[in-house]
């Protein structure tokens, strides 16, 4: 029985998932605007902090948590009711001995958690002030070293979804790999690739698409994504802009003088093999181009604490939900629900939400907000 028409997950025997990507420790410091500078380019969407060289900075908070996508994606779908297991990689050290203590805690699977005799556990640091979105410092350590050896059968069999979280360096290379046995396993495999691995591998990581049925980017992803994508299918803007068009789809896509128009590039991209492109926008929303179409859905309002982990709890809801047979609209508030909590609080799964609390708050909101361009 297939992926998508195996049953919604809440039956006695639950979906399987594996999350393939990095285990981090997070270290989150949160400065109060008083006592660090914001520098912001009135021509340029880029905001910087700016610390005193030598000067001892007071925080509101200083604290250590377990981050990373893999594991921020294993968790999100364990509280939806999987059974998730991660493949990552820590050093032999006491971090990586909380990432295992992390993920027992919150019930998933570290089995095929591995640990490397010459790199430390990734570490991250976050400065967070005034908008929250914080500046990060980050040793990837351990996380740099998947290979295609290190990815066993066994780990893909049986699974549901497999979850490609961010990448890079040589694990990076292993993206082809990971996405065909995926495929071969017979799982939903989506993916979230990030900026570096985008703009490193772009080759590889577009000829690896038809083993992927949804790919995930942000809008700077996206863009960065633009000059790969026009030399396949040209330039140009969309031919027809319905009344009351979200400014994206206005504005289209730009990078390194070449334009595409939104519904131009989603459509370029599913031609690679994806079922589904979803393009989040930060609080401007989130698009998704799928086999009925393409939707916009709004950010949710939140009061937000921090940022960190709102990407992977918004494409790990959205890739569960269409796993599962939920419709795209419906998919698409879960994710935006999901999201709106995670950034509620510092860290990346503390507000991660339990299924039945995430469907309860999904249903309040309900689709009134929804745009949908043909």
């Amino acid at each position: 029985m297939s992926a998508e028409t195996s049953g919604s997950g809440m039956g006695a025997t639950p979906r399987r998932s594996l999350h393939v990507g990095s285990a981090m420790i997070d270290i989150i410091c949160i400065v109060a605007e008083q006592n660090v500078e914001r520098m912001t380019f009135s021509n340029d969407a880029k905001s910087f902090l700016m610390l005193e060289a030598g000067r001892k900075v007071p925080a509101q908070s200083i604290s250590s948590h377990v981050g990373g996508g893999a594991c921020n994606t294993a968790v999100s779908l364990a509280r939806r009711g999987w059974d998730a297991a991660v493949l990552a990689r820590t050093g032999n050290d006491h971090n990586a001995g909380a990432v295992r203590a992390h993920l027992a805690e919150h019930g998933v699977s570290a089995d095929w958690v591995q640990t490397a005799s010459d790199a430390a556990t990734g570490t991250a640091v976050m400065v967070a002030s005034h908008d929250r979105n914080a500046s990060i410092f980050v040793h990837r350590g351990a996380n740099e070293g998947i290979a295609e050896a290190d990815l066993a059968d066994a780990a893909f069999a049986g699974r549901d979804l497999v979850h490609i979280a961010p990448l890079s360096s040589r694990s990076a290379d292993a993206f082809p790999a990971i996405a065909a046995k995926g495929r071969a396993a017979g799982a939903f495999v989506s993916a979230n690739p990030g900026i570096r691995h985008l703009t490193s591998r772009t080759e590889a990581l577009l000829r690896a698409m038809g083993d992927v049925d949804l790919i995930s980017v942000n809008r700077v992803e996206a863009e960065a994504l633009v000059p790969a994508i026009a030399a396949r299918e040209g330039e140009g803007p969309d031919e027809r802009l319905g009344e009351g068009a979200p400014e994206l789809l206005r504005r289209g896509l730009s990078s390194s003088g070449f334009a595409m128009g939104l519904l131009r590039w989603l459509a370029a991209m599913r031609a690679l093999g994806p079922r589904y492109v979803v393009l989040t926008d930060g609080t401007d929303g989130a698009w998704l181009a799928g086999p009925d179409g393409v939707i916009w859905r709004p950010s949710l309002p939140a009061e937000v604490a921090g940022t960190a982990g709102a990407g992977d709890s918004f494409t790990s809801t959205l890739g569960a939900a269409l796993c599962e047979g939920v419709g795209a609209a419906e998919a698409m508030l879960q994710a935006a629900v999901n999201a709106a909590s995670v950034v509620s609080a510092i860290d990346t799964t503390s507000g991660l939400l339990e299924r039945a609390v995430l469907e309860r708050k999904a249903a309040t909101v309900g689709e009134t907000a929804l745009f949908e361009a043909a």
